[in-house]
């Protein structure tokens, strides 16, 4: 390794933070002053584009010449069942976060929930930007978050503290939403250092996102009753989302572990 990557290597979590804070930043200009068009959206997308393939040549070309570390991470797609395994997993992992931030956030202060209302013309709202938050914006902050921040590490505990830092400067970005995006980015974090491929992270993170979006349709249809506390955020679904919640974790570790065992045999 070159005294250049030596210098730089220690720098990696507060540059990689800061390049995507501006990252995002910069997306989300369009939408600034709350307004949301059609051609605001859209050019908030095309901008999220262009800041994922200027990050995705940082982290594929740049970053593995400056750090040979980082070529232990892979940037190969899963397949089709590890996509739809770990989708299914996702509403779970938002059940357990959404009571989760409740219980902490209880401890040292009231929590005031209420049901979350929609009308049809904030429900079209939401779902436009969903575009954004399930599709976009999940690969541009994995790729700066955890992928750019951790990989120029080689030391598994070391990836570690670089993951719980990240989560930190995530969950400060979040402002709101802290201790929500805080434990969400650990999980990513940590799931990108087991499975050493970035994809796995940004899967989980846009079914997080999805999540979201189909828990406003299901109070928009009036399917049920879902409470919300707006500081900090926290969504507290009814037991029928719970019990869905459950099902479908069940069907995803299903397929995981017919895939692996699938895979195991093929190897053999």
């Amino acid at each position: 390794m070159s005294r250049f990557s030596c210098i730089l290597k220690p720098f990696m979590p507060i540059l990689a933070a800061v390049y995507g804070f501006v990252m995002i930043y910069v997306t989300a200009l369009p939408m600034a002053n709350g307004n949301e068009s059609f051609g605001r959206e859209v050019l908030t997308w095309l901008l999220t584009l262009v800041a994922i393939a200027l990050t995705y040549v940082l982290v594929h070309r740049a970053e593995p010449r400056v750090f040979p570390e980082a070529k232990q991470f892979s940037l190969k797609l899963p397949t089709l069942a590890v996509a739809i395994g770990l989708l299914l997993i996702t509403p779970l992992w938002n059940v357990v976060e959404g009571y989760a931030v409740y219980g902490f956030t209880s401890l040292i202060s009231t929590v005031q929930t209420e049901p979350i209302t929609y009308t049809p013309d904030e429900l079209r709202e939401d779902l436009l930007a969903s575009v954004h938050a399930v599709l976009l914006a999940p690969v541009l902050e994995e790729l700066c978050y955890r992928q750019l921040a951790i990989s120029a590490f080689q030391r598994r505990w070391v990836q570690v503290v670089v993951c719980v830092l990240m989560a930190l400067l995530f969950g400060i970005v979040h402002v709101r939403n802290f201790l929500g995006a805080f434990l969400s980015a650990m999980c990513y974090g940590l799931v990108f250092i087991w499975t050493r491929n970035i994809w796995y992270a940004v899967i989980l993170h846009a079914g997080h996102n999805l999540t979201a979006t189909l828990l406003a349709v299901y109070c928009v249809l009036d399917l049920g009753e879902i409470q919300m506390a707006r500081t900090p955020v926290i969504i507290l679904p009814d037991t029928k989302v719970i019990v869905v919640a459950m099902v479908l974790a069940v069907t995803g570790l299903f397929v995981l572990k017919n895939f692996v065992e699938h895979k195991k045999e093929y190897c053999h």
